[in-house]
């Protein structure tokens, strides 16, 4: 199977995924074992089974929202773009912000003017949690904004 290149929940909101997905099912009048939801939510993430998920995520209780390889679309200085991670840093353990390297599948034309441009196809950028940085454009919108 093919692992998703999205961030993985904590595995606290994959045993709610796995007794949502029981509930509704349950609903519809077809039975299901909570171990079976389990390896149906493990199959869905791209993993052999529950055993090989739960080993994957580990016991961590915050929600991991960026890895390396990852992928990701957003914008950039208001540009559209499509990007693979290539650098993950958590910057401080409370701070709920990270330092990502992004390379774009495109290089981003930066430069609003018509009569030249500048294209980046790397940059490093401070985001948190929402996928937005705290650094802003002369319009009032975050630099990055990361879409999921």
């Amino acid at each position: 199977m093919t692992r998703s290149p999205r961030p993985l929940p904590a595995l606290d909101g994959l045993k709610d995924q796995a007794k949502r997905l029981r509930a509704a099912l349950s609903e519809d009048g077809q039975t299901l074992s909570h171990s079976k939801s389990l390896e149906l939510v493990a199959a869905q993430h791209g993993f052999r089974d529950w055993n090989t998920l739960h080993a994957h995520i580990g016991n961590r209780g915050a929600f991991d929202p960026y890895r390396l390889g990852a992928r990701v679309k957003g914008f950039y200085l208001g540009q559209p773009f499509e990007a693979s991670v290539l650098g993950v840093e958590a910057l401080g353990s409370e701070s709920g912000r990270y330092r990502l390297v992004l390379q774009f599948d495109e290089p981003v034309d930066v430069v609003t003017f018509d009569s030249f441009s500048a294209f980046r196809q790397r940059v490093s950028c401070r985001v948190d949690g929402t996928g937005r940085t705290m650094e802003k454009t002369s319009n009032g919108r975050p630099q990055v904004e990361l879409l999921w």
